[in-house]
């Protein structure tokens, strides 16, 4: 075995990849002991992003010495940490976010949960944490918000956020791969991204002198140092009476992400053709579930040209001064779509005609991703529960 290498392997990194791959815990192994006493369920009328949880939660271990010990589903607890664990010191975590959603017909559902698997797996091999089976974690989710089910709301303005987390626990202040790991899961019941539930748009503040991520970096993975590291630009937006960052890259200023959402701009492009358009994958650029499935829904319906493309602040400016703008909007699991009206850029306020515009194709895929994911819909894109 290399020195300094934690796989007992003669292939290289790849081959360590691969074998971390499947070493891997078992649905079929799990262990539930689920909580005896239960919470209040709250009003999902009332629900604030990410404050209430569950009563049980996903709990499984590894270390390099045993590999993965069995999973647990057991009451939601705190976390014993030794304070030197590289999760504190060095960043080395990671999470996803997706959501159970109680249909019309009774049912609950993930939507496109195999997407945030084939994430977090890459998340987990670029922070060199341990790999895992996607479908074997996939399981373990599912039977976690099967037990929980009661906590998914009666409603179709809200759902059941799922919060699995990935976590170095050696006990080390060594820069290194950790020898020790802890992934979970926990649960919260999440109303509508908007307090009014209403479709409201945004404003943007851009400014090039942060930047989200960057060109070998890890923008492309789910790692929470890329969302820790935003929170001061966003303050300072908030302060310039913005809501969000939008984020540039580059002397051309390239436009990245809104937030934390992947971009759209619906347009007349330079070739005078109706032109769907956001940023490509070319790793600065978080590879968004919501992301992707506008970019097949737009695809299906073949109305307009569909581009994965830069588009700088120069191209937008241009745009806006010939009308060629449409719609901007931003896409996430949170909020699922949500509209652009101000950009203020250089010290100028650049007006987004989205509202103006309907905004027929934002709403068009709002309404279509929520008919799918509240059951109105059949779609093999979801997977049911319960």
């Amino acid at each position: 075995m290399m020195k300094g290498c934690q796989n007992d392997c003669a292939t290289g990194c790849m081959g360590a990849a691969a074998k971390q791959v499947t070493e891997s815990f078992k649905a079929a192994d799990l262990i539930i002991n689920p909580s005896t006493t239960f919470k209040e369920k709250p009003d999902p009328n009332g629900l604030v992003f990410g404050t209430v949880f569950t009563d049980n939660m996903l709990y499984i271990e590894w270390s390099l010495a045993s590999g993965w010990e069995k999973p647990h589903i057991k009451p939601l607890e705190n976390l014993s940490l030794h304070p030197a664990i590289s999760a504190l010191h060095y960043a080395v975590e990671l999470f996803e976010g997706m959501k159970a959603y109680r249909g019309v017909d009774g049912k609950i559902r993930l939507f496109r949960p195999r997407l945030n698997m084939d994430r977090m797996l890459r998340s987990a091999i670029r922070a060199t944490l341990p790999g895992f089976d996607k479908e074997e974690l996939l399981e373990c989710i599912r039977k976690l918000v099967e037990v929980e089910k009661e906590w998914v709301p009666y409603s179709t303005s809200a759902s059941l956020y799922i919060r699995p987390t990935l976590i170095g626990t050696e006990p080390s202040l060594g820069v290194k791969k950790p020898s020790k790991a802890l992934l979970y899961v926990i649960l919260s019941p999440v109303g509508p991204y908007f307090s009014s539930g209403s479709f409201s748009p945004i404003s943007l503040w851009a400014d090039p002198k942060y930047v989200r991520a960057w060109k070998g970096g890890t923008g492309d993975c789910k790692l929470g140092g890329n969302y820790g590291s935003s929170i001061y630009a966003q303050r300072e937006a908030m302060e310039l009476g913005c809501q969000q960052v939008l984020w540039l890259y580059g002397d051309d200023h390239q436009i990245t992400e809104v937030g934390t959402m992947n971009l759209f701009l619906y347009w007349k492009n330079e070739d005078g053709e109706e032109e769907l358009a956001t940023p490509p994958l070319d790793g600065i650029i978080l590879p968004g579930v919501t992301r992707q499935s506008i970019l097949d829904l737009a695809s299906k319906w073949g109305e307009c040209k569909v581009s994965e493309r830069y588009i700088t602040m120069n191209d937008l400016t241009t745009a806006l001064k010939e009308n060629r703008v449409k719609e901007m909007f931003g896409a996430g699991t949170a909020c699922v779509v949500c509209p652009v009206s101000t950009i203020l850029y250089l010290g100028e306020n650049l007006h987004i005609p989205t509202m103006e515009n309907g905004p027929q194709i934002a709403t068009r895929f709002l309404n279509k991703l929520t008919d799918i994911q509240y059951g109105r819909e059949d779609s093999e894109w979801t997977v049911v529960v319960s």
